[in-house]
């Protein structure tokens, strides 16, 4: 199975951009004892704009036999989908703190194929209506250490498992025919976190992960990079947009499942951040 990143997505520079903004103003502040934010627990409820690009295959009793499908175009899966979103994360001390994500990108749609396809030894020929669905639930956790700490802001390396909770099924009534695999995938990230604030009222925050292995019958690789802004509305209560950009790859070689998912996500997301 080849492990491959997708193009750099169109708005990258921009997050990079963040990072080292955030980057340039910690190193040039004062450095202080404690965290700019002082809360303990911290929830944010989104909504999630996502534009997505996904191709998969899935094999039969033959390696690499399967169609490579791409989801949106040939199965007409919607491209542009808002979903809830739920972050957070828990700080147990000045430097240490857990965060945490969780959402579902799960799609269906029916349509008239224009190609024919092979997927899991089952054969759906051209003009046959299929119904398709993608089961897709996203959970993150991460550990995150704050190296380095100034006045207003911090930066931290993080460490942590991108799960995805794939399954994937196809299905065709006129002929009889149905089709389905799945897999659960927990990719480990290793990053960058940071934050920086601009006042008392503005903050900027930021974040990059990235993974990449291919070890016996799996392969798998991320990038997943964060940029956003949010403003304090009280001491608890904060409204905030960001950019949130993923390419996911993964492949499975086994005796009961062989195929792989090559999909990329890329969005805005407007928040709710509460303070505890």
């Amino acid at each position: 199975m080849n492990v491959a990143l997708h193009r750099t997505p169109k708005w990258t520079p921009v997050i990079f951009g963040s990072a080292v903004a955030i980057a340039a103003a910690l190193i040039l502040g004062s450095p202080t004892t404690a965290l700019a934010d002082d809360e303990s627990f911290s929830v944010s409820l989104g909504v999630f704009l996502t534009n997505r690009d996904s191709k998969a295959r899935l094999d039969g009793s033959v390696p690499e036999s399967g169609t490579p499908v791409d989801l949106e175009n040939d199965l007409g899966l919607d491209k542009s989908d808002n979903v809830f979103r739920i972050d957070g994360y828990y700080r147990f001390n000045e430097k240490h703190r857990i965060d945490f994500s969780v959402f579902d990108l799960s799609r269906s749609a029916s349509k008239q194929i224009q190609k024919e396809i092979d997927w899991n030894d089952t054969i759906y020929p051209i003009d046959t209506v299929i119904d398709a669905s993608l089961d897709l639930t996203i959970y993150k956790l991460a550990y995150t250490w704050a190296f380095m700490r100034r006045d207003k802001g911090y930066l931290g390396f993080t460490a942590g498992l991108y799960t995805a909770d794939i399954g994937t099924s196809l299905a065709a009534e006129s002929i009889g025919r149905a089709s389905s695999g799945g897999v659960t995938a927990p990719l480990p990230v290793f990053g960058l976190r940071g934050q920086y604030d601009f006042s008392e009222k503005w903050t900027l925050r930021g974040s990059a992960e990235i993974f990449a292995l291919e070890y016996g019958d799996f392969s798998g690789s991320l990038f997943d990079v964060y940029a956003g802004v949010d403003y304090q509305i009280t001491n608890h209560m904060a409204l905030g947009a960001g950019i949130n950009l993923v390419n996911i790859n993964v492949g499975v070689s086994k005796p009961n499942l062989d195929g792989d998912l090559d999909w990329r996500y890329e969005g805005g997301l407007a928040f709710l951040k509460l303070d505890f």
